[in-house]
């Protein structure tokens, strides 16, 4: 048989027999017996979810020969409902990946040209001890920072909290959806959560701004806007690009990249001076509507059409098709939000439009959640009492969760005071945060770095310590908890197969290291089912029927406001703050005020990135199920501008920005209609720097690596990185 793997041949056989041939080379002995043992042995299905994006749907693994030859979707997940995406299905390909990181390794060389020391794991753990209890000493437990993505991470943060510090973050606040959440939260008192609290399936009419759904996968987002669709919801997307979602709208507005508050203000202008807005609604609920009106009045639609390039009676039209159809509207609040700088106010602006309309805990809205509990695990000392330290965030008076920001910066400047370690799980850093340089530069003045991962990622080399965890599929994990409307979801994460190679879980890694520390007292289980056995038997739920079925489901309350379920908002004044008084407070625009961004430089564009639909960012761009069929990015350039420019589609370019920094690495041309022509686009996760990703290494180009600029969002403190032009380069 032969040793290539492709995606076509996998679908022409079972996933089983040709995911085991292409890792031949690399997996273990007893992992290679498809075809030489005897027999057919029984199938078991063992419910577990995801882990290839924060979705975390349901699935259902078929195991066999204790090879995992199969994944489908779990009918009883609400984040699913018995669908996987694509990169879902390839569950297979993270399992059984040969690149997979395979043992504990220690850097005997320099950071960034590491030279790799295979390690036992109590030669590693010996290692990240010592280091931790001279740091301990030396500066006190708050100068190790934790920086997670993942589930896993809940062990981490654990661990962090008993030796002593509370510094974590997460990049997705900073980098990503911070801005969001905290616009909502200053106008609603909630967030808008996560999966979105959408009610997309019973929308009559829906906007979206930069949002690229369908090409983000969001499983069951999906699904709901697809039977709103069916049930006669109108669509329109706001995005210089056509996206997959935008060709499926009834309208796109095209808009000139950095303008849309522009757009949202003026919308708001027109609901208001229309008499549009939900009146009773606003009265009842809302406070701060004169200021609001009067705020607005500057932001015509006229002036709107000559910031954004959207004509005037086209702005009004959309204002007036969403005043007909409130409450039942969703202006969706996106997810990747850190644009331009002016973030929290853009989101904001969509919130308030959102009140106007009334459209928050309205049928066809935002719904009100349901959420499920699970107690933690009974019988835990208390945390060592915090010993109060200088915040990091000071300047960012909104900054509600802790920034990467703010960690980066004190790691680099000692102030407000030293940051010493990094523990970083589950992100890859090199291509999360902009301004890969600075980000070097703090990592060279850490006393230690490590690394915990399933794959050998670009931040892998410029750790001392890597830690191999076993995938998703191979591991218990901390309980999934989601919030539904009317219902809320517990979610099993169980291993269907051994862990490969020397991998680990984490609830087994932060236990062993926490003995080393000293604090055995804060891991009493004896291993991760009895911890996830014991928290759910501390609640009264059945384990044994978690275990079988993967989920349970727990009814809630009513997702819409009625005369018996009135809605409660965790503002200041107990309303919907359409004026916040807590921003005037801090120096900021009570009303979102529009800013005029920079354009780009004669002969340059502006660089827009996104997410491919096969690919999760960097974490599958080596799937050897996925790059058969998705193995680079392309540059999407406006086909008029791009022949302008003498490309041709499908030829290789390169890329330099607006500071001179060349990417390394080419990209193929894809010249399309399909995108504003002072812009170019791309799918972020690609252009790899790592030999030990040996199908991602080096194919496309990384934006990240052109991200030299990036704006703060002075109320959060994320930070906004479509702020960097581009010019291309033929000849590559």
């Amino acid at each position: 048989m032969s040793q290539k793997f492709s995606r076509r041949t996998f679908l022409k056989a079972t996933g089983a027999v040709t995911a085991g041939v292409a890792a031949a080379a690399t997996m273990p002995q007893k992992f290679l017996s498809w075809a030489e043992e005897a027999g057919q042995k029984e199938m078991k299905q063992i419910p577990t979810f995801c882990e290839l994006c924060f979705w975390n749907c349901g699935l259902i693994a078929k195991v066999e020969n204790n090879k995992v030859v199969k994944v489908d979707g779990n009918p009883l997940s609400l984040r699913g409902r018995g669908r996987l995406c694509g990169r879902g299905n390839a569950a297979l390909g993270a399992l059984y990946d040969p690149d997979r990181l395979k043992f504990p390794m220690i850097n005997i060389g320099k950071r960034g040209e590491p030279v790799w020391k295979r390690a036992t794991w109590d030669e590693a753990l010996n290692v990240i001890a010592g280091k931790m209890k001279g740091i301990k000493e030396k500066y006190g437990p708050e100068s190790m920072a934790l920086i997670y993505h993942g589930t896993g991470a809940a062990f981490w943060k654990h661990l962090m909290h008993a030796y002593g510090s509370t510094l974590a973050a997460a990049p997705s606040f900073a980098q990503c959806r911070g801005p969001r959440d905290i616009g909502f939260m200053l106008t609603f008192g909630a967030d808008v959560g996560s999966p979105e609290y959408y009610d997309f399936s019973k929308s009559k009419y829906i906007v979206l701004l930069g949002s690229h759904l369908g090409e983000n996968a969001h499983n069951s987002q999906v699904q709901d806007i697809v039977k709103g669709f069916s049930s006669g919801a109108k669509l329109t997307v706001v995005d210089p690009r056509l996206s997959n979602i935008a060709s499926k709208a009834d309208r796109w507005l095209p808009i000139k990249p950095a303008t849309d508050l522009a757009l949202l203000l003026a919308w708001i202008r027109v609901v208001i001076e229309e008499g549009l807005y939900d009146k009773e609604y606003v009265a009842k609920y809302a406070t701060g509507f004169d200021e609001l009106r009067a705020a607005v009045h500057q932001y015509t639609p006229e002036w709107a059409e000559s910031e954004t390039t959207i004509a005037s009676d086209v702005i009004v039209k959309v204002a007036r098709e969403l005043g007909e159809n409130a409450p039942n509207v969703c202006i969706g609040a996106g997810r990747y939000s850190t644009w331009y700088g002016d973030d929290t106010q853009r989101s904001r602006a969509i919130a308030i439009l959102n009140a106007l309309l009334g459209s928050w805990g309205r049928e066809g809205g935002y719904f009100f959640p349901t959420g499920a509990k699970v107690p933690e695990y009974p019988g835990l000392p208390a945390y060592p009492e915090h010993v109060e330290v200088a915040k990091l965030d000071e300047a960012y008076p909104f900054a509600m969760l802790q920034t990467t920001t703010s960690i980066k910066e004190a790691t680099i400047t000692g102030q407000p005071r030293p940051v010493k370690a990094w523990f970083v799980y589950g992100s890859n850093l090199m291509k999360t945060l902009p301004d890969k340089e600075e980000t070097i530069k703090a990592i060279r003045n850490l006393d230690l770095m490590v690394t915990i991962d399933t794959m050998p990622m670009d931040i892998i080399n410029y750790s001392d310590v890597v830690l191999p965890e076993c995938t998703y599929l191979e591991r218990y994990d901390n309980i999934n908890l989601g919030k539904f409307k009317g219902e809320g979801e517990i979610a099993l994460r169980q291993p269907t197969v051994e862990p490969l190679w020397e991998s680990k879980p984490s609830w087994w890694i932060t236990k062993e290291l926490g003995n080393k520390l000293g604090l055995a007292e804060f891991f009493p289980w004896k291993d991760g089912e009895e911890y996830v056995a014991k928290r759910c038997q501390a609640g009264g739920i059945d384990f044994a029927q978690l275990k079988r079925d993967g989920v349970i489901i727990q009814k809630g309350g009513a997702p819409y406001i009625t005369a018996e379920n009135q809605p409660e908002f965790g503002t200041p004044s107990g309303k919907i703050e359409l004026y916040s008084k807590q921003l005037a407070e801090k120096g900021f625009d009570p009303v979102p005020k529009y800013t005029r961004h920079p354009t780009p430089p004669a002969g340059h564009f502006r660089l827009l990135f996104g997410r491919a639909p096969l690919h999760t960012f960097s974490r599958t761009s080596n799937n050897f199920m996925l790059t058969d069929l998705q193995k680079e990015n392309y540059l999407w350039v406006n086909t008029k501008k791009g022949k302008e420019q003498g490309l041709k589609d499908g030829e290789y370019v390169s890329l330099v920005n607006q500071d001179g920094l060349v990417a390394s690495g080419r990209i193929k041309v894809k010249l399309t209609q399909r995108l504003r022509d002072d812009a170019v686009y791309m799918n972020h996760g690609f252009g790899v720097h790592s030999k030990g990703m040996s199908r991602a290494d080096g194919q496309g180009i990384a934006d990240d690596d052109l991200l030299t600029r990036h704006a703060i969002d002075p109320i959060m403190g994320g930070t906004a990185m479509r702020v960097n032009f581009v010019k291309i380069v033929k000849g590559a």
